[in-house]
């Protein structure tokens, strides 16, 4: 009794543990495409809105940030809760103007199901552009 409690307690961390490393190796994904996107760019001042013409340009990186491409300009919003992004949900934006704004209301939406699946809350977007 003892021994297969021991079995089920090791398989359970097993479990736990490589569900863990799989979430940090998106994250690590996710910061290896986001450092390539910004390669050979520069920070600017962080902005609480930022112009959005095309939203065909926003992007999700997993686990990692929102990404608005301007063109000559890249801007980035980091989530308060980074594991709440994920690229196969698709995401509604209820803006209160003509920006994109940190404020405004983002819902995940499911892909396949089109049931919600969470809220985003953003922190300021960083302007990166090339010197």
């Amino acid at each position: 009794m003892k021994k297969s409690l021991l079995i089920c307690a090791m398989t359970a961390l097993a479990f736990s543990s490589g569900a863990s490393a799989a979430r940090e190796t998106v994250a690590q994904k996710g910061e290896a495409r986001l450092a390539k996107m910004l390669e050979g760019r520069v920070a600017g001042e962080p902005r609480s809105c930022i112009p959005v013409m095309l939203s065909d340009r926003l992007q999700v990186i997993d686990q990692t940030a929102v990404v608005y491409d301007a063109g000559k300009t890249i801007y980035v919003a980091r989530p308060q809760n980074p594991k709440s992004l994920d690229s196969d949900d698709i995401l509604v934006i209820k803006r209160f103007g003509s920006e994109l704004c940190k404020q405004d209301v983002i819902h995940t939406i499911d892909r396949t199901m089109g049931f919600m699946t969470g809220v985003i809350f953003l922190d300021d977007f960083v302007p990166y552009t090339k010197p």
